[in-house]
This record gives C-alpha cells, sequence and structure tokens, in this order.
C-alpha cells in the first residue's frame, strides 16, 4: 500500500508525458527539445509546458546550446532523477504485488 500511495502523491511524475520526458532523460542526463519532441510526437507547446513543470519543480534544468543558431536543451537534475528512480521502485512495487 505504501508503494501505492508514493505513485499516487507524485504529481509530477503521474502525468504520462512529464514521465516520458524523465525517462527519457534518466540514461542519458540531456537531450535537445527537438529530439524531446520527436520521440513523444507532441507539440511544441505542449513540451514547453511540460518541461516548465519540470524545471518549476526541480527536476530538470532547460539551458541553450549555440551550433548553427540557438537551441533549448535540457538536462535532468539530481532531484529528477532521484525522484524518477524513487517513482519506478514504487511502480515496480506495485506491479509485483498484482501479479
Amino acid at each position: 500500500m505504501e508503494s501505492l500511495r508514493e505513485l499516487t502523491k507524485n504529481h509530477v511524475l503521474g502525468n504520462p508525458i512529464r514521465l516520458g520526458v524523465m525517462l527519457y532523460l534518466l540514461p542519458r542526463e540531456k537531450a535537445l527539445f527537438k529530439e524531446l519532441l520527436e520521440v513523444l510526437e507532441i507539440t511544441p507547446g505542449n513540451l514547453d509546458s511540460h518541461l516548465k513543470a519540470l524545471e518549476r519543480e526541480g527536476y530538470v534544468e532547460l539551458y541553450k546550446v549555440f551550433a548553427d543558431r540557438p537551441r533549448t536543451a535540457v538536462k535532468i537534475t539530481e532531484k529528477g532523477a532521484d525522484e524518477t528512480a524513487k517513482y519506478l521502485k514504487a511502480l515496480k512495487s506495485v506491479l509485483e504485488g498484482i501479479e
């Protein structure tokens, strides 16, 4: 039951798009905005609002990289990695209880 409470308390990762962003970033640590758009298949405005929510909670940092032109990049924070791992552990525990 404790694991289920952990899942329902996390309003940030309870959103499938935000969870998708974090799952993509976890093994990579960073990604370009455009890369996330392609992987998640959502609109730029939708991704932007979810990234801002993740940034507000301290899960990611947004920054600019300069190649041919400025591009937005996203980096997972230590808090973001820890909270995502904790969320996945709780999810695994709940799923194991169902089997």
